[in-house]
C-alpha cells in the first residue's frame, strides 16, 4: 500500500480549524470524507500542522495511505479535487516513503500574515486580511522582529491550554511591504505554540503604531508571562504558507 502526500490549499473561513472534530466542519473531516467517497472505506490522514478556526492554508501537507494500487498519482489528485468542497484544493500530490509523517518530519514551517492598512475597509478582503487602518512604522517593526529570532522560551506568546514545551526556534521574521496598503509578516520556524504567530503579529503592530518600543519585545519574552503580551491578531490574516521537509 502506497503512502502519498498532498499539498493542500484551503480557505479557512468556514472551518472550525484543521483537526477533525465531531459535529463541526473541519478541513481534516472534509478531506477524510472525500477519501472515503473515493476508496469506499475509511482512510486516516495526517497533517503537518493544525490551523485554528478561520486560518487559511496555501501549503498544508496531508499524508495518507492509498488502498487502491491501480490508481495513478494523477488519478488520485483529480478524483480528490472532483469531490472535495470548493474551499479545499489539492495543489500537488506525490508518493512518499511508507513511514512518512508530515507532522514529525517537517524541518521548517512558514506562516504568512497579511495586514491591510487602508483607512477604509475592503469588504472583499474581509476574510483574507486583518484590516488595520493605522500607520505602521516598518523599520521599528523590523527591529522588534529580531528579538523573536533564535531558540527561546515563548511562554508569553502561547494561548489557551498549551502544555507543550514553550522553548521554540524561530529562524526568521520578515516584514515586507507588498503594496501601498498591504504588509506581509513572514515567520519561519520549526514548530509553533498555539496562536504563537498571531500573538507575535499582535505585538509587532503595537510597536508599529509607536505604542511600544522595539526593546519591549525582549522584556516580554524574558517575562515568560502571557499577560505581558497583547491580544492575538485575528485569524483571517494568517496563512499556513509552506512546509520544508
Amino acid at each position: 500500500m502506497r503512502m502519498v502526500a498532498a499539498t493542500v490549499a484551503y480557505d479557512g473561513t468556514n472551518f472550525y480549524g484543521y483537526q477533525g472534530q465531531r459535529n463541526v466542519r473541519t478541513v481534516q473531516g472534509e478531506f477524510e470524507k472525500a477519501l472515503q467517497k473515493i476508496f469506499k472505506e475509511k482512510v486516516l490522514s495526517h497533517g503537518a500542522g493544525r490551523t485554528d478556526t478561520g486560518v487559511h492554508s496555501y501549503g498544508q501537507t496531508i499524508a495518507f495511505k492509498v488502498p487502491n494500487d491501480n490508481m495513478t498519482i494523477q488519478n488520485i489528485k483529480d478524483a480528490l479535487n472532483s469531490v472535495l468542497p470548493s474551499d479545499i484544493y489539492i495543489r500537488n500530490l506525490e508518493q512518499v516513503e511508507k513511514n512518512f509523517n508530515p507532522r514529525f518530519m517537517a524541518k521548517k514551517r512558514i506562516y504568512h500574515y497579511y495586514l491591510y492598512t487602508k483607512k477604509d475597509p475592503d469588504i472583499f478582503l474581509r476574510n483574507r486580511v486583518w484590516w488595520f487602518p493605522y500607520d505602521l512604522d516598518i523599520d521599528k517593526m523590523r527591529k522588534a522582529a529580531r528579538h523573536f529570532e533564535g531558540e527561546k522560551d515563548f511562554s508569553s506568546f502561547k494561548s489557551g491550554n498549551d502544555e507543550r514545551n514553550p522553548v521554540r526556534q524561530i529562524d526568521r521574521v520578515r516584514i515586507i511591504r507588498m503594496s501601498k496598503n498591504i504588509i506581509l509578516i513572514r515567520v519561519e520556524g520549526v514548530s509553533f505554540l498555539r496562536r504563537m504567530v498571531r500573538n507575535i503579529v499582535g505585538t509587532l503592530t503595537k510597536v508599529g503604531t509607536g505604542t511600544w518600543t522595539p526593546e519591549i519585545v525582549r522584556e516580554i519574552i524574558e517575562a515568560k508571562d502571557r499577560s505581558k503580551a497583547p491580544a492575538s491578531a485575528p485569524p483571517e490574516g494568517l496563512y499556513f504558507y509552506k512546509i520544508l521537509f
